[in-house]
């Protein structure tokens, strides 16, 4: 695990959430030199720590979808089983995130869809994957209350 200063954490803390801003902006905010902000930014990026920038698009604006957390159980928990499905959902764009999780069920999955029909599909795709039986649940989702991608470095470190 990598051994991060308050200067670092400052710099994670504003890029998570402007990872547009100019690094001479991000110089001034952390109080930094232009060059040693740049320095460290470099630092963390090489390090993986930084992995990537991203932007927010508002998908309302453009198009309409339908949203859906899923959960999957498989009856069969076998490495096989597991790796075929983690491989199947890696090539599926609708995809948006999957975990493996504890619990009640082996995934987690949010997905993506233009349409119902699309995502009917995608179940399909999904149940048929892999030999293993698979139970698969369904949760639309209505409103999103929040979305962050930033993590609460404060409270974690």
């Amino acid at each position: 695990m990598a051994t991060l200063d308050k200067t670092d954490l400052r710099i994670l803390r504003v890029l998570q959430t402007q990872a547009r801003i100019t690094n001479q902006d991000l110089a001034d905010k952390i109080h930094l030199s232009p060059s040693s902000c740049l320095m460290r930014v470099r630092k963390l990026e090489q390090a993986g720590i930084l992995e990537s920038y991203h932007a927010s698009i508002n998908l309302r604006k453009i198009c309409r979808i339908v949203q859906c957390i899923v959960t999957i159980s498989m009856k069969n928990q076998t490495k096989k089983d597991f790796s075929q499905f983690q491989e199947f959902v890696n090539g599926v764009p609708e995809v948006l995130e999957c975990y493996t999780v504890s619990g009640a069920f082996d995934f987690f999955l949010k997905i993506a869809a233009p349409n119902m029909e699309r995502y009917l599909e995608l179940t399909d795709l999904l149940i048929e994957c892999t030999e293993a039986e698979i139970n698969l649940s369904t949760h639309v989702i209505m409103d999103e209350n929040k979305v962050t991608h930033a993590y609460p470095l404060d409270q974690l470190l």
